[in-house]
Order: structure tokens, then C-alpha cells, then sequence
């Protein structure tokens, strides 16, 4: 079970490292030599297949990963495709963290999702709140794998840690945005599905712009790139660190800003990014999920991290990205990325 380091460098392997908050792992981790990474393409390894998983961790000498891969969507994609997310998910995440136990890999951080809290949850929210509802209907599947996911590395930790030094690690990230999203027009997140919209009624003169939902939910948004800040820095905390707030029954770490906004008021701030001029019109008739998501990240604060890119910023940035790629995104489907 126990795993060489050549030349004293850690192996990562970094699942879903071309997805949203992979790449954005792999990149600040490609800024520093002190390790090797390792990636493998979606074509080149389906991580819902047991035996080539199995295979791949067999032959690479891995001996830290980074759990960014997943199948994700926006909430017309969870609600028309519910089988197919907690399906799938569930053969990846499985897939990957039993391979890395059986191949003796000693550190993982699965990355998992705020949409495992209760709909009715209390604000902000508590990690302990897990399990202490019931979850909002359109992404219950979704939410029930990633809460799977926790207690999968949980109960790893509790059978094994002692005996195989394992200490596998969650955390839990509020809705992430930036550079190399899904910008697919029905399958893609709340920000990048907007800037599309958006840009488009731009482009075509429209007048109006329809947006699911009254517009008074709130939703706390987090940067990519502060993401993989805070995923690098809560994986190199030291043992006694993390685990002095946390308790092995309920061990996964929230990450976010501490603050929210209402979707009219994100609508309005990327309205103003792109410089469209027309109306954004409310359909009340659609669904528009849980009424608030606020993270309470006061453990996250206690290790020592806070995130540093504001949300007109990080727009901006997003938003110049989508215009580098439209014609890739275009013809995007929705696909296997991180969550």
C-alpha cells in the first residue's frame, strides 16, 4: 500500500482537469515545480468504468488527488436529466476514491457542491445542517451523489486512517463561475447562462430579455481561480489543523465569499458588464431552485483563507473569456467537467 515519491515530489492527479474548477487547480499548481501532475483525458479514461480506472491508478504511482471530475448542469439540465446525474456521479466518484484507497494513496479532497444542504436550510448555512431537510426537488439526485461523496471519503477515514494513514478530505464550494465555463444555452449555470443570454440580446437588437424565476432568490457566487486557492490551501493544512474543526461524523469544509445577492441584482450587474440596453423581463412561471444559499464559512476563516476576486471583477473577466471562445460555445453540450 505504501507509495514512492521519485525524487521526493508528490504525484496529483487531478480528475476533471479540464472542466471549470480543474483547470483552474491545474494552473495554480503548474505555477510551482515541487510536484508532478497528472492528468488524463475524458476520452482517454471514462471514470464511470471501474476496471480502466482501476487500471489507470494502477499504473501511475499516484499519490495525492484533486476530485474536480463530475457530470454538472444548471437547473434545467438536473431536472431533465436526473438519472444520468446521480448515476454517473456516483460510478466517478466511487470509481476514483476507492482506486486511490487500493493504490495507497494517502491525501484526496473530493470537491463537492452547496446543493447538499436542506431547500429550507438555515442562514447562513452550517456544515452541520447536512442532512437535516430535504433538498431542493430539481437537483436531489445530484445532491444525494455529492452527499454520498462525503460519507464515501468519511467513512474511508473512519475504517482506515489509523491503519493506512489515509486522510481523504471534503469541501464544499458555493456556486463557482469564470473562465472555461459551460456556456451551453439550457445546460450551463446561472452566470454563464445569462452572460449568453445577455450578449446575444446585445448582439440582436432584442428589446427584452426573459429570465427564469421572480428574480428575488439569492445566490452566493465564488471566483474559479479563488476556488482552487482555497482547494490547494485546505489539502496542505497539516493534520492536527484540520482537524481540530472538524469532527470525523461531519468533516467537510463550506467554501465561499460570506456574502449574496439576489438573481435580479446579479442580471442587472452582468447587464451592465456586457452594455446591453434592453429590458430583463421575469418569468415567474419557471422554477428558480432554493430560496437562499449563503455558506457559513467562519471554519473556512479559521484555516487561515479568504477569497480575493469581487464579483463585478470577476465577471468582467468571464465575460471576455466567453467572447474569446463563442464559437466553441456555440456548439457546447453538456459534459463531463467538475462541480
Amino acid at each position: 500500500m505504501n507509495k514512492t515519491k521519485p525524487n521526493n515530489k508528490e504525484r496529483i492527479f487531478i480528475a476533471g482537469h479540464k472542466g471549470l474548477v480543474g483547470s483552474a487547480i491545474f494552473r495554480l499548481l503548474k505555477q510551482t515545480t515541487n510536484h508532478e501532475l497528472i492528468t488524463i483525458d475524458h476520452n482517454d479514461l471514462d471514470l464511470t468504468n471501474q476496471n480502466l480506472v482501476k487500471e489507470f491508478f494502477s499504473k501511475n504511482n499516484i499519490t495525492q488527488v484533486y476530485m474536480a471530475a463530475a457530470k454538472v448542469g444548471g437547473i434545467y439540465a438536473n431536472d431533465n436529466y436526473p438519472a444520468d446525474f446521480i448515476y454517473q456521479n456516483l460510478l466517478i466518484q466511487s470509481n476514483i476514491i476507492y482506486s486511490a484507497f487500493k493504490n495507497g494513496v494517502k491525501k484526496l479532497l473530493f470537491l463537492g457542491s452547496s446543493c447538499i444542504y436542506p431547500k429550507l436550510a438555515n442562514q447562513p448555512i452550517n456544515e452541520s445542517e447536512l442532512l437535516n431537510g430535504y433538498l431542493e426537488k430539481t437537483n436531489e439526485p445530484y445532491a444525494i451523489a455529492k452527499i454520498a461523496g462525503i460519507k464515501l471519503c468519511e467513512s474511508f477515514n473512519r475504517q482506515y486512517s489509523k491503519s493506512h494513514g489515509i486522510d481523504y478530505r471534503s469541501i464544499m464550494p458555493t456556486n463557482i463561475y469564470g473562465p472555461g465555463d459551460n456556456y451551453h444555452a439550457k445546460n450551463s449555470h446561472v452566470i454563464p447562462a445569462l452572460i449568453r443570454r445577455i450578449h446575444e440580446a446585445k448582439i440582436k437588437n432584442l428589446c427584452k430579455v426573459k429570465i427564469w424565476g421572480t428574480g428575488k432568490v439569492m445566490r452566493e457566487f465564488l471566483f474559479v481561480d479563488d476556488l482552487a486557492s482555497a482547494s490547494i490551501h485546505v489539502m496542505n493544512l497539516g493534520k492536527e489543523i484540520f482537524q481540530s474543526e472538524i469532527n470525523p461524523m461531519c468533516s467537510h469544509i463550506n467554501v465561499g465569499t460570506g456574502e449574496d445577492l439576489t438573481i435580479r441584482e446579479l442580471a442587472s450587474t452582468i447587464k451592465e458588464v456586457i452594455g446591453y440596453q434592453g429590458e430583463l423581463i421575469f418569468d415567474v412561471t419557471k422554477p428558480e431552485g432554493t430560496p437562499r444559499k449563503l455558506l457559513d464559512i467562519k471554519k473556512l476563516s479559521k484555516y487561515g483563507w479568504r477569497y480575493k476576486t469581487k464579483l463585478l471583477e470577476g465577471l468582467k473577466i468571464t465575460y471576455e473569456d466567453y467572447k474569446l471562445n463563442i464559437e466553441k460555445n456555440d456548439n457546447s453540450i453538456l459534459r463531463l467537467k467538475e462541480s
